[in-house]
């Protein structure tokens, strides 16, 4: 059985920053895509980012490029993001995702999503 563990989330300051964990159990990570989405109240979910398995390159979306890192850590199984320079905007619940499928990943329809995580940025 497959489980991604969100963790990490929480109450920041604009202009602060958060590193997101997200653990994955009951699949071979090493080789799966990697991907953070978000949901902000009222709005539909959105891709954040998303991490190759085999080269270890990554896709960003616009409104992230520049503040958000996305990493893995195929030992632990883990990937992570790190927010930097944190927005008003960026408050939403953010969602782990993993696919074998870089390209379903990316469009949303992964093989796997992660309960979520609340982060809030506090202008």
């Amino acid at each position: 059985q497959v489980h991604l563990v969100e963790s990490g989330g929480g109450l920041v300051q604009a202009g602060g920053s958060l590193r997101l964990s997200c653990a994955a159990s009951g699949l071979p990570f090493s080789i799966y895509n990697m991907a953070w989405f978000r949901q902000a109240p009222g709005k539909e979910r959105e891709f954040v980012t998303a991490i190759r398995w085999n080269n270890g390159s990554a896709n960003y979306a616009d409104s992230v490029k520049g503040r958000f890192t996305i990493s893995r850590d195929n030992a632990k199984s883990t990937v992570y993001l790190l927010m930097n320079n944190l927005k008003s905007e960026d408050t939403a619940v953010y969602y782990c995702a993993a696919g074998r499928s870089f390209a379903a990943v990316i469009s949303g329809t992964p093989r796997y999503w992660g309960q979520g995580t609340q982060v809030t940025v506090s202008s």
